[in-house]
């Protein structure tokens, strides 16, 4: 066979593995239900025509399957994502249902070891249907192919990782997804450990796909992803914005916009009046956030979990920047085990990839009582404040309204973390709410008062007396504030420290203890 003849038999044999995959009919059938291969994701999801396949001629190792398993149920390789360098890989549902063996895995092993030695992020798109079988079964099987997740779990966020669920994932691509620094969801997809086929028959109990792992499941319930979709488009355009956040890597520092879209650092005269005076009213601390951002930059993450905390990522002036803000609208923005979970979640990343945290501040305190103890409140919240102060990355807060009890120093108060510590003029910061700790100190007192009238004219008073000593300047006075600012003046003070904040040299990876830090 010529040389001519050679490439033109390479070409055909990947024209077809490529077009065909694991069944023309299989193929079609997909298509006809509305549903998408993982070729279609990637060439969707990448910039047009930038795709290197990596081990396309991979095949099942046992010798009766061979024939049936182009890619061996993974596919994967390199492309672009808006002028930046990734590799993607993904389960080919048309090869046994994408199912997880020996050689699919020592693909997705040789794509991780690869963006790792080159500095790319990582993109993985899931939905296998867990191991496979037979090649899983007996002490044999399941003792080989064990290096992908030792791999994946010592990860340390040397690259930014994201996953999209886009259809029923069990086993390995949950697994991986749990692994990531992102984790998308579309609408109709199932993430979960095992199929609930496999709880019928082990347990007996009956339960659907949607009950198990659905997206309200996760984005509500569980946290186990940052957002849910209805589309696979939405998906990647999310997996989009996501990355351009963050640097390829974690050597590098995150990438500022352009000037024209970073917008003005003048005076917010309107922002203060965002916020209610009276400290037991609500309101939404997202539209504080969107004000002090540059315009539509940001992007809130598990936004239907734990809502009493909002975290997000954005941008100031340009700078990519995190926000953890407390949200009055819901359970008054107190801070409970789940609200923890999902600031540790964000911390984790933020230090890794060196990407300035601004914690602003309107807490009445941790919720209390028996269901909080029993989710674990003493462990959430001081391994929250842990993280806090293990974190490498530069902090910067602003006492917005109020903070309470521990929970302000939690939420990177007096004496924490924080390089540039700021409170508005009109908040409050103490022990208590101060009706709250009249209550409690002069009760027997105010108890003893027979008068109606005459007890609630003293408890007034001794609230008020109580509340100055919580003004700001009390703080301020014994330096444990560093200013007073004018809020309209908030985003012009925040931008100008990010400013002197990009001259410092990075830590190395290494030091950044966070990054060692489970994901999940």
């Amino acid at each position: 066979m010529s040389e001519h003849d050679v490439v033109k038999n390479r070409e055909a044999r990947a024209g077809k593995i490529r077009v065909e995959m694991g069944g023309a009919d299989k193929v079609a059938r997909m298509r006809s239900e509305g549903d998408r291969t993982i070729r279609e994701h990637i060439d969707a999801f990448l910039d047009p025509n930038t795709f290197r396949e990596l081990g396309t001629f991979g095949r099942s190792m046992r010798l009766e399957d061979r024939d049936r398993t182009p890619g061996d149920g993974k596919i994967g390789g390199h492309g672009f994502v808006e002028g930046r360098p990734v590799v993607l890989f993904g389960d080919d549902i048309t090869v046994l249902r994408g199912s997880s063996s020996l050689v699919g895995s020592r693909k997705e092993l040789r794509l991780y070891e690869r963006a790792v030695e080159m500095g790319v992020p990582i993109v993985h798109f899931g939905e296998t249907g867990g191991a496979r079988i037979p090649d899983i079964m007996g002490a044999e099987g399941i003792s080989e192919g064990g290096e992908l997740f030792p791999a994946f779990a010592t990860r340390r966020h040397r690259v930014p990782m994201a996953t999209a669920i886009v259809g029923q994932s069990f086993g390995g691509s949950s697994f991986l997804s749990a692994l990531s620094d992102f984790v998308v969801m579309v609408r109709g997809s199932c993430l979960a450990v095992t199929s609930p086929r496999v709880f019928e028959v082990a347990t007996g109990e009956v339960i659907t796909f949607e009950e198990v792992g659905g997206v309200d499941v996760h984005d509500r319930v569980t946290g186990q992803i940052d957002l849910g979709v209805d589309t696979d488009e939405e998906a990647y355009a999310a997996i989009r914005r996501w990355l351009s956040f963050l640097p390829p890597n974690a050597s590098v520092a995150p990438p500022r916009s352009e000037p024209g879209l970073r917008g003005s650092l003048d005076r917010d005269e309107e922002l203060v009046e965002v916020v209610p005076e009276r400290r037991t009213r609500g309101y939404d601390m997202r539209r504080l956030v969107a004000r002090l951002a540059d315009a539509g930059s940001v992007m809130e993450l598990q936004p239907l979990f734990a809502r009493n905390v909002s975290c997000s990522l954005g941008r100031l002036d340009g700078w990519p920047v995190a926000f953890v803000a407390n949200n009055p609208m819901f359970s008054a923005g107190v801070l409970d085990p789940q609200a923890c979970r999902k600031i540790i979640r964000l911390l984790t990343v933020c230090d890794a990839y060196q990407i300035p945290v601004i914690f602003l501040v309107d807490v009445p305190g941790f919720m209390v009582g028996r269901k909080v103890e029993h989710d674990l409140m003493l462990h959430w919240g001081m391994k929250m404040m842990q993280a806090m102060h293990l974190c490498s990355t530069p902090t910067l807060t602003v006492c917005i309204r109020k903070a309470f009890g521990l929970a302000w120093q939690a939420m990177n108060g007096a004496g924490q973390a924080a390089l540039g510590l700021y409170a508005w003029p009109g908040a409050e910061i103490g022990f208590m709410d101060p009706g709250v700790g009249v209550n409690v100190a002069y009760g027997s007192k105010l108890a003893a008062i027979a008068d109606e009238e005459a007890r609630e004219a003293e408890r007034q008073r001794l609230t008020a007396e109580v509340g100055e000593a919580t003004s700001p300047y009390e703080a301020a006075g014994v330096l444990r504030v560093d200013e007073i600012i004018d809020p309209a003046e908030t985003r012009r003070v925040l931008a100008e420290d990010l400013a002197t904040l990009a001259n410092r040299p990075l830590p190395p990876p290494g030091a950044r203890t966070l990054a060692s830090w489970p994901s999940c």
